[in-house]
């Protein structure tokens, strides 16, 4: 199984996106940031906790296309429950090609919706394109333990089948679908990703497939999933090793948290359980933004405080420069011992990039902090996503691919009952 994998698996590829300056290249050293996936709920500071619509999940896929730390769209960025299972993901797909130009993903709730997904990118991309190159991918799990449904191998083999990418993403919480260790979880999960990512090699050699892994833990007293904690960052580190020995791109991570809020808790866990992650090499980051209450919610206000530290993690997996202008030699000429740097050439020539600049944290004084209405995080956030969203223009779609677009959702709603599984 290995030798499959090894001999015609892509150590990286490219997610092409319609508009050619979105794509990605997923591999490598490279580091790819999507928004959360699967969400029934979703919550906002005005509205507070409710299911999710199709009215959401068209305001979320407008904010993340204006996200400059997300290259990706995802695709259920909440579970718009007031349409039928059945046809949501036509609904779905039509809303991301419509209104952003990030890749996005697939359905993969049962093997005609697989089918469905790929028609329609076939549309806006074109036979030829979608023939010869990923421009959509699709993220399935694994039912741990060590269970593959007949309907998850049917969607594995249709998406590659046409060549499109595969995330084979085990899902295991330590104690439940797998063992408490960190060394027997991941030992698991390497096997259940290794048999998906054989499967799409030996439907189509060379089909792009990302080692998926949502491996954590859980609260061995109420059953509750638990995030952020250490083990589940050792377990990314065994699986980043993992991947690299097989020579494919690792998905890990996320912003995950418990919590209920936007709050202390949800910052640190999302920190620990992201930089982890990066620390691990992760290549494809899905629920990186957004996340709350376990998976359960999607948080207006998270996903944009979350794209903040997306911005920061980015900056530090840049790297150090290193060149003539880092080391300021010039500067230290200028200035000389005992003075200081804030009107210095060498300062005025590099401000305005030096650092990243946090859209949220606040460090002015208190005086003007108080002037400006005691805002907190939570509450700047609340503005940023209204002044996106009100800001957002969709990035047009060549002329009669809207048009196919909806006729082709139409067409199969019409075929279909409602069915809500």
């Amino acid at each position: 199984m290995t030798d499959i994998v090894t001999r015609s698996a892509p150590s990286e590829f490219v997610q092409h996106s319609r508009d050619p300056e979105r794509s990605v290249t997923i591999g490598g050293k490279h580091t790819v940031f999507a928004p959360g996936y699967g969400m029934p709920f979703v919550r906002d500071l005005d509205r507070g906790r409710r299911y999710g619509t199709m009215a959401d999940l068209e305001d979320l896929v407008k904010i993340n296309h204006t996200l400059e730390w997300t290259q990706h769209s995802s695709l259920v960025i909440c579970e718009p429950t007031d349409v039928a299972v059945n046809k949501r993901h036509l609904d779905m797909l039509a809303l991301h090609f419509q209104h952003s130009s990030k890749p996005l993903l697939g359905a993969i709730t049962a093997p005609e919706r697989a089918l469905d997904s790929i028609e329609m990118a076939r549309i806006v991309f074109g036979t030829d394109r979608l023939d010869e190159h990923c421009v959509i991918m699709a993220n399935i799990n694994v039912n741990s333990p060590l269970v593959y449904d007949g309907a998850v191998t049917e969607v594995i083999r249709h998406y590659a089948a046409a060549g499109q990418g595969m995330v084979i993403c085990p899902f295991i919480l330590g104690g439940a679908m797998g063992p408490v260790t960190p060394a027997g979880a991941v030992a698991q999960a390497h096997a259940e990703a290794m048999v998906g990512m054989a499967l799409t090699q030996l439907v189509r050699p060379g089909a792009p497939a990302i080692y998926g892994n949502f491996l954590t833990t859980m609260s061995l007293r109420s059953g509750a999933p638990t995030f952020g904690t250490p083990e589940a960052g050792l377990a990314y580190f065994a699986v980043g090793q993992l991947a690299r020995r097989l020579g494919v791109p690792v998905r890990c991570g996320g912003s995950f948290t418990s919590s209920k809020l936007p709050d202390a808790q949800a910052a640190q866990e999302s920190a620990a359980s992201l930089y982890t992650a990066m620390m691990a090499g992760a290549n494809f980051v899905l629920h990186a933004a957004g996340w709350l209450e376990g998976g359960l919610v999607m948080d207006y206000e998270k996903l944009v405080l979350d794209n903040d530290r997306l911005g920061m993690t980015h900056h530090l997996l840049r790297g150090m420069a290193l060149d003539d202008n880092a080391f300021a030699m010039g500067g230290f000429h200028e200035v000389g011992p005992g003075s200081h740097f804030l009107g210095s050439a060498h300062t005025l020539a590099n401000y305005e990039t030096a650092y990243y600049e946090a859209t949220f944290g606040d460090s002015a004084s208190w005086e003007q902090w108080s002037e400006e209405g005691e805002l907190d995080a939570r509450q700047r956030a609340n503005a940023d996503w209204k002044a996106r969203l009100a800001n957002h223009e969709s990035p047009p779609l060549p002329a009669g691919v809207d048009e196919a677009l909806t006729e082709f959702v139409e067409r199969r709603k019409a075929s279909m009952d409602d069915a809500w599984y």
